[in-house]
């Protein structure tokens, strides 16, 4: 157990901690730790599938119902192939775009927001028509991002979006627009083909020698090369690491680096492709997914085996081991579940499964009585604190238009260590109450009422939130390979893309699903 000083200075710095260990600490308000369950995943590490008594017969299953797996089902629905059935280690489908609901207001527990599709995206913008979102020409505006969208918390104080200007010296604006000059730049870059550098979805990308040339350095050793030593643009390059794959500079792809600022902006000199958000994220193209599909929530996938007739799936369920036969498999699960979950692989992994790494992540939401006090810029969607190890927080109820009142706000925490195992071990060795007290310190430095307004504060422990795009992945073999088809199990996840974004999960499961019609003879054109 480790003392209150000890477990803030862990997760928010030590010289943070000193100053709150000197200050009174009130009661933590009810909550408990939601999802996400370690304990029934690592059955897979230690257990054995048992032999069903009960079998059933389907055109395909499909294992995981985060964006992948939900995407696949839907792209076989339109098709006209109905007999799907999703399996869901977890009650509620989603993975990482999953949502939740509290008597105030619907709020994610992960991924919160897609940009407005660019002209390659056509599957995006075929899931924003269905869900009323897009016309084909323009995005319902009460799903636009309202502003303010985002703010700054430093030294007592917030202000106006995420590069810190107050106190900004002439070097560093310097700085500043000539690392922008250099976004720019990869901006209007064209490949022999006309293709970009850098698109969503990746597999758009260019994959031109220059720009693959950017995989094989970090983000920290590109900055260097340029003179980018700038406190503050450095931060704020860092900080966007850390908000789109729980990494640090040194530890991020300079391509995946430079994606984060280029990917989402049609033309050099325009502004990003405006944000489109839900009170609950992404849970609510996640709905739009799932519905009309056989979800079996709480369903273990523990055994896929690809025999020559068809592929057995087994999997625990409340009632017991239960049977599937299917023709075809869509593995929809991260890639490091695979060796233990696929038969011939349990034995002698393939090497390209060890090149993939996982970040963890820490999720807290807070229902609120009213709305904090601030000074300074006011409350926006997107709320950050530049001295915090976290990334802070998204406001629930931004869109509703009403400043006053009850809110919850989603808190993220990503953790970077080098090792992923180390940050792993730190999420799971604090508990809810631990994590609460964490949460309710880091933001209580820019918000010191917030503890007596918190109601509730409920946590969601990612061991395995997403794949961090490390110096040498996006453009690796292991990551083509993976992608491939193995005797009848095709594999969907934003792992395959090498940024976990809700985008590249919902190419990777229509990919998959593709596939799978053009194994059949059913080739129909593409979502893609």
């Amino acid at each position: 157990m480790l003392s209150r000083r000890d477990l803030l200075a862990a997760f928010l710095g030590a010289p943070f901690a000193a100053a709150c260990a000197r200050q009174s600490v009130p009661a933590l308000p009810p909550g408990v730790i939601v999802g996400a369950s370690d304990a029934v995943g690592h059955r897979l590490r230690t257990e054995r599938a048992p032999v069903p008594s009960e079998w059933e017969t389907h055109d395909v299953v499909v294992i995981g119902s985060g964006v992948a797996g939900l995407a696949a089902a839907w792209r076989l629905r339109h098709a006209g192939l109905h007999d799907v059935v999703v399996l869901e280690l977890e009650p509620a489908l989603g993975g990482t775009s999953r949502s939740g609901q509290s008597q105030v207001s619907a709020f994610p527990w992960g991924a919160h927001y897609v940009p407005a599709p660019s002209p390659e995206n056509k599957v995006l913008e075929r899931v924003l028509r269905e869900a009323g979102v897009y016309d084909g020409n323009h995005i319902a505006e009460q799903f636009l991002c309202r502003d303010p969208e985002e703010r700054l918390f430093y030294r007592g104080r917030w202000y106006e979006g995420l590069y810190l200007m107050a106190g900004a010296t002439d070097a560093d604006l310097r700085q500043l627009h000539a690392f922008e000059a250099e976004v720019a730049k990869w901006i209007a870059w064209r490949d022999a083909k006309g293709r970009r550098a850098f698109t969503i979805p990746t597999a758009y990308a260019s994959d031109d020698a220059e720009v693959t040339a950017l995989d094989r350095i970090s983000m920290e050793e590109w900055m260097n090369a340029r003179g980018f030593t700038s406190p503050r643009l450095r931060w704020l390059v860092e900080y966007a690491c850390r908000d789109d794959y729980g990494t640090l500079l040194g530890g991020t792809s300079a391509w995946a680096g430079l994606f984060y600022f280029a990917s989402r902006v049609a033309k050099a000199g325009e502004e990003s492709d405006p944000l489109i958000t839900f009170p609950e994220g992404n849970g609510r193209l996640v709905a739009l997914l799932g519905n009309g599909s056989q979800v079996r929530t709480n369903w273990l996938a523990m055994n896929v085996a690809p025999l020559n007739e068809a592929i057995e799936v087994t999997a625990m369920t409340p009632n017991g081991p239960r049977g599937l036969r299917a023709k075809q498999v869509v593995f929809a699960a991260p890639q490091f579940v695979a060796p233990y979950v696929i038969e011939p692989w349990r034995d002698e992994p393939p090497p390209h499964v060890r090149e993939f790494s996982y970040g963890s992540w820490l999720v807290a939401n807070l229902t609120l009585r009213d709305r904090p006090s601030s000074t300074g810029f006011p409350l926006a969607w997107d709320n950050v604190l530049y001295d915090s190890p976290s990334l802070g927080y998204v406001v629930a109820t931004h869109q509703q238009g009403i400043d006053h009142g009850p809110t919850v706000l989603t808190y993220y925490h990503a953790l970077t260590d080098a090792d992923p195992r180390k940050s792993r071990e730190r999420l799971l060795s604090a508990g809810r109450d631990e994590w609460a007290d964490v949460a309710l310190a880091d933001l209580g430095r820019a918000h010191p009422d917030l503890r007596h307004l918190t109601e509730r504060l409920d946590v969601m422990r990612w061991g395995h939130a997403m794949i961090r795009p490390k110096p040498g992945f996006v453009w690796s073999d292991a990551r083509r390979k993976a992608a491939q088809p193995y005797r009848g199990i095709h594999f969907a996840h934003s792992d395959l893309s090498g940024v976990a974004l809700f985008e590249e999960a919902l190419y990777q499961g229509v990919r998959a699903a593709e596939e799978i019609l053009e194994s059949r003879g059913q080739p129909s054109a593409s979502f893609l």
